[in-house]
């Protein structure tokens, strides 16, 4: 059985937007896609949808009478599903697998039904199926109509990758052909930024900040700032899936070399250790049959907080010692996606890959430049939940 698998389609619904085109575009200015939104009459920072694709979202609930009932991260792993296949060029006849996560799942909806019943004493007919996990990969199949396995599962922030090894083992391991994997999130609602304010992680800095801090006005997720003296994570929304064919196909955009996955002792509920062991495992094991010096782009997970942004960085260190390679992380500019985020960041590395362009952080100081004679061949991408579930997946051209 081969070994090889390709990715012939990546497609994603987020702040950045829907298509390649729109979304390589914003990727190449310095401005971020977030905004202040009233939640609960509180003013926050989120990065929300852009306006082309709000109203894909609402097109798509008026289309059938059954999306009506659905939750946002259903709706929008659909959008992003239809893309995917459609330019990889699958249709309802081909059997593949789906697994599409969520770290938080049909928050909204789930929200939406408890305060409904505390308000009635009585649940709506259709709060349970349609607030499960497992809805987002069944309904995403039957959209598709496919005919291949469903699974859901939800490993916090680190959901879509997990979803990416689950589908390279059904492919290596000869069970389909073909497998759509990604993850989904809507979890710019009242109660879930409660409870990031509550973990004292998410962004505090509003539109009046005072003059000192007048560079997280301009940039309100300093991720990948090693120098931010508060946490700055930012919540956004999105879908992020691609497409996996075992062998090396021509229409390949990428191809995945190496996975790598660890998990770590607890010290905290939400932690990982200080030099982010479980990172160092999960690289080193996506790294083992390559030489480290071809390792041209890291993409972090970086959720803009302290401790998080400096473990990881710390464990890139520790790893790749003084041949670090150029490193980037993309929550600056569309908010932490939670579920949805490593996917995104795959998507990232297929851009600069295909453009053969790095997309570096604006505010920081170190800046290197690309060796055009060298280009970009190999990206990592890294990511991880709470309690130091990390994955590292390993993409070249």
């Amino acid at each position: 059985m081969s070994q090889i698998i390709s990715i012939t389609s990546i497609a994603s619904i987020s702040p950045l937007g829907n298509d390649s085109k729109t979304i390589w575009e914003k990727y190449q200015n310095n401005n971020h896609c977030i905004t202040e939104h009233f939640l609960d009459h509180k003013k926050t920072l989120v990065a929300k949808l852009d306006t082309d694709s709000t109203e894909i979202i609402e097109a798509l609930k008026q289309s059938d009478s059954k999306y009506k009932f659905l939750d946002k991260t259903v709706l929008f792993a659909m959008v992003a599903s239809r893309k995917a296949i459609q330019n990889a060029g699958w249709t309802s006849n081909d059997v593949f697998g789906i697994n599409i996560g969520s770290s938080r799942g049909a928050t909204d909806l789930f929200e939406k039904h408890y305060r409904e019943y505390l308000e009635t004493g009585k649940a709506q007919t259709l709060a349970s199926p349609t607030t499960t996990l497992g809805n987002i990969s069944s309904w995403v199949a039957h959209d598709l109509q496919s005919s291949g396995p469903e699974i859901s599962h939800s490993i916090t922030c680190s959901t879509a990758l997990h979803a990416l090894l689950n589908g390279v083992a059904w492919l290596r391991a000869g069970m389909t052909d073909k497998f759509l994997v990604g993850g989904s999130e809507a979890p710019l609602t009242d109660f879930t930024i409660a409870q990031m304010r509550a973990l004292k992680i998410y962004s505090n800095i509003e539109s009046q900040a005072v003059p000192r801090l007048r560079e997280l006005e301009d940039y309100p997720c300093r991720a990948l700032d090693l120098d931010k003296k508060q946490n700055t994570m930012i919540l956004g929304e999105g879908a992020a899936v691609c497409c996996l064919e075992i062998g090396k196909k021509e229409n390949a955009l990428a191809y995945i070399e190496g996975i790598g996955y660890a998990t770590e002792i607890l010290e905290h509920n939400i932690s990982i250790s200080a030099e982010a062991t479980c990172f160092q495992k999960s690289m080193k094991m996506a790294l083992q049959n390559t030489d480290l010096s071809e390792v041209d782009v890291i993409v972090m997970h970086a959720p803009g907080t302290k401790s998080g942004d400096l473990t990881e960085y710390k464990a890139i260190q520790k790893v790749f010692k003084d041949a670090l390679p150029m490193l980037t992380t993309n929550k600056w500019k569309i908010g932490h996606t939670f579920g949805a985020s490593g996917m995104l960041s795959i998507e990232l590395g297929v851009l600069m890959m295909q453009h053969q362009k790095f997309i570096g952080v604006p505010y920081l100081n170190s800046v290197r430049v690309l060796n055009p004679e060298r280009g970009i061949k190999k990206i990592l991408v890294n990511s991880v939940g709470f309690g130091g579930n990390a994955v590292s997946v390993l993409l070249s051209v």
